[in-house]
């Protein structure tokens, strides 16, 4: 039996990137599913203009595969929000470090599940902690605590979606500071 060099095998492991998962019928997913970091908005008042909503990511380097999508879907909270697709941004690193822009090639809303999706074009690579900014018209009109699903992609023809937690939003009646 021949002996395999050293040198190649430890090249081989630290140089070639791990894969993501792809079953039978094309499904693609993640080796090792992103985290969601962190939530956090500008403005916690109710009906104000001007707010962003950061929704912070990290996708592991063992990942395995790059990230496509991203939707956010408002589960609990007293009022609807509408957003400003116009205005989503994504960049690398957290809303108080924000590094090098990302593409958002594509903003959908669906209004009957108060979902936001963003596609990022190109897909975020494993190994990159990256933020996006959703603009709502205005932050709720109603105070309370606000859920956001949050639930990511990759790459492929048939991604599975992984919902990766709550990201916890609260927002203060300002009439209850005058009382």
């Amino acid at each position: 039996m021949k002996k395999f060099p050293l040198f190649l095998l430890s090249f081989f492991l630290f140089v070639t990137p791990s894969l993501g998962i792809q079953t039978k019928d094309g499904t693609v997913y993640f080796a090792q599913p992103p985290r969601l970091v962190k939530a956090v908005t500008t403005r916690s008042d109710t009906y104000v203009w001007g707010a962003t909503y950061y929704f912070t990511l990290n996708l592991l380097p063992d990942a395995g595969v790059a990230l496509k999508q991203v939707t956010i879907r408002k589960t609990e909270g007293p009022d609807n929000i509408r957003y400003n697709p116009k205005k989503v941004i994504a960049f690398e690193g957290t809303h108080r470090d924000k590094g090098q822009e990302l593409i958002v090639e594509e903003v959908a809303i669906d209004k009957k599940t108060n979902t936001i999706s963003v596609i990022l074009n190109p897909p975020v690579p494993p190994g990159k902690t990256f933020t996006i900014g959703l603009r709502p018209v205005r932050t709720p009109r109603y105070g309370g605590i606000y859920l956001f699903g949050v639930t990511a992609f990759p790459v492929g023809e048939k991604p599975y979606g992984y919902f990766l937690g709550y990201g916890r939003l609260h927002f203060y009646d300002g009439s209850d500071s005058y009382d």
